[in-house]
Formats: C-alpha cells, structure tokens, sequence
C-alpha cells in the first residue's frame, strides 16, 4: 500500500508483516506500492472488495494474512529456506491484546473514558513487558548455580525473529508512534523487556527497511485517532 504520496511505503502493518516474512526467509522480492484511491484494474479484479496484502499462486488467490503466513511458511521451507516458527507456543500469543486495546484507546472521544482506556493499554503492554523479561526454558542452565532472574533475549523467542515478531512488531510501533503523537503517551521507560525488543528490531534491515516512516503513520491515523472533548 502506497503512503501519502501515492508511491512510498504506506502504513499497513499486514504488508509489513509479509514483507518481514520474505526477508528472513532470504527471498529476493521488489515493492511495487499501489496507491488505493487509485487502485488498478487488474488488482480490482484479483479480489474484488479487498485490500492488499494478498497472493495468488497457480491461479488461486489467498486474502487471509494468517492463511497467507500459513502458506509460505509451508512452501519457502528447509532446507532451502529458515523455519520461522516460534518454539515456544507462548511467543506467539505474547502481546496479542495490545492492538485492541490501543485501537479502543486512541478512538475514544470521551475525557472521562480516557483514563480507563489507558490503564487498560498499560495493562496489556505490562504483560508483554513481563514475557519478554521472563527467561525462556532454553536461557535457563539447569547445571548452573546462577539464578537467572531477568531474560536478555533480543526477540520474543530467543535471539532471532519468528513469526510472532514479524506479526507483533509492526503494529507495536505503530502503538508507539501514534499514541505519543494523539495522546502524548510514552511506553513506560520502566517497560525494560519492551524497550530491550524494541531497540533491537530497530537494528534490524528486515524491520526497518519494510517499516512506514513515522509521519506516515501519523497520518494514516489523522482521521481514526479522535479528539477528546467535552
């Protein structure tokens, strides 16, 4: 999806979601944006009523980003290509309710809803922090003295993305963009484990060479994110 300008990468976290997933994966791949006020034809007529992202492949079209995750884990498999997978089933649920949350939060028009609404954001996001900086059965040394209290993990499964990152990681950083520039709202620097994942994917080509820049998100909220008023 094109940005603002009709041609740079535009804000849609289920794009990036992709693209993330054909970068690790080692597939070499071009960006071609579309400009959706000006949709093409052909892309029309792929999928009548949808919006990018979907594939097609042997004549068969997949609109499902999940169903679309689902397919290339299957098809871009070893030994050709990584497994992305998590390893741990708790990666792949870890920070699933933030979106909503945010969503609700920055949709809100009501004074008197705000603060609830944020507690229930800081909620989710505090979850999160706590799986991050929880260590994962494989950081632990069973033969070791050292107690290991504090994970030091880079991504939510271990030292390298999976899946889970290329779905959380994308609409994570729109909730830090768009709810500082609406709400004046920080990611609690006390949020170590957030900020520990956050630092690192911003290191990384597969994250920010796939990312929106931050005013393009800001727009693509402009409308969605509501005033507070009395």
């Amino acid at each position: 999806m094109a940005g603002s300008d009709g041609e740079s990468i535009g804000n849609c976290p289920f794009s990036q979601r992709l693209f993330m997933i054909l970068w690790l994966k080692g597939v070499v791949f071009s960006v071609t944006t579309v400009d959706l006020k000006r949709k093409p034809a052909d892309l029309q007529n792929l999928a009548p009523g949808t919006h990018p992202p979907f594939i097609t492949f042997n004549n068969e079209v997949k609109t499902d980003v999940n169903k679309i995750e689902e397919f290339l884990e299957e098809v871009l498999c070893p030994p050709k290509y990584l497994k992305l997978s998590p390893k741990h089933p708790e990666s792949n649920t870890a920070g699933m309710d933030i979106f909503a949350k945010f969503s609700a939060y920055i949709k809100n028009s009501r004074p008197e809803a705000n603060e609830a609404l944020e507690r229930g954001l800081l909620k989710t996001l505090q979850k999160l922090d706590e799986y991050l900086n929880s260590p994962l059965p494989d950081e632990i040394d069973e033969n070791s003295m050292e107690d290991i209290k504090f994970s030091t993990r880079k991504f939510l499964d271990g030292n390298e993305m999976t899946l889970a990152d290329c779905n959380l990681l994308p609409k994570l950083h729109i909730v830090k963009v768009v709810a500082k520039k609406y709400r004046n709202f920080d990611i609690p620097k006390g949020m170590t484990g957030i900020w520990r994942y956050l630092t690192n994917a911003y290191s990384r080509d597969e994250f920010t060479n796939t990312c929106p820049g931050d005013k393009e998100v800001e727009i693509a909220y402009s409308d969605v994110a509501k005033r507070l008023t009395k």
